[in-house]
């Protein structure tokens, strides 16, 4: 069994939650209250800025010009596919570039990104591609399951989310991102592993309280 693989297995339990949360499957269902959806919009926003951060400073301390390259590839993914999506999403939810923008992150959100902020500054481009891997897997895999369930003819926007993190684009780059922890985790001695898994753990969990903030419309 690879590192990553093993990491899934360890934190099986709160993907689970992810997966059968009410937000997610409301999604799927095309049954979501849209001020879920707004409140959502708003935060994944304001999470992605700091997300990029974090790329980005792993990036930097890439060992390769290679793996610089995937992790600018990953950034570029991010800034200019996935965040342009969020704002295009804006008109759609009634929402204008201004409600983004002048949205303040939720404590879930503030939290979230401190957390993967504190790993990138003070770890490895390993430690930083370990707290940024629950996201991003995490969303492909979510979007393959509620794919494979069919989309929701009722909610063709809802659909457009679900296609996006469906899309054979975004599981590459998650790939990628396994791949490259896997490599430089070899030889690694146990204590170093271990602390790749608290991280692991501890971004799983946070992606899990993200999707219950929003559809709790969690306020300070």
């Amino acid at each position: 069994m690879s590192f990553t693989a093993y990491l899934r297995d360890q934190a099986d339990h709160l993907w689970e939650r992810e997966h059968t949360h009410p937000f997610v499957v409301g999604i799927g269902k095309g049954t979501l209250p849209i001020e879920m959806f707004q409140y959502y919009l708003k935060q994944d926003y304001i999470f992605l800025v700091e997300f990029s951060r974090a790329i980005a400073i792993a990036a930097a301390k890439a060992p390769s010009l290679e793996d610089m390259g995937k992790f600018a590839e990953l950034l570029d993914e991010t800034l200019n596919n996935e965040m342009d999506l969020h704002l295009s999403y804006c008109g759609d939810f009634g929402l204008t570039k201004g409600d983004i923008l002048g949205t303040p992150p939720s404590p879930t959100t503030d939290g979230y990104t401190k957390h993967l902020l504190e790993v990138a500054y003070s770890g490895s481009a390993l430690h930083a591609a370990t707290a940024i891997l629950p996201c991003s897997w995490g969303y492909s895999e979510i979007g393959k399951a509620l794919f494979a369930l069919g989309l929701p003819k009722n909610a063709p926007l809802y659909s457009r989310w679900i296609e996006m993190y469906n899309s054979d684009e975004f599981a590459e780059l998650a790939g990628w991102l396994r791949s490259f922890i896997d490599r430089e985790v070899r030889d690694l001695p146990a204590k170093v592993r271990s602390s790749l898994e608290e991280i692991f753990l501890k971004s799983s969990e946070h992606e899990y309280r993200f999707w219950d903030a929003a559809y709790r419309l969690e306020e300070w």
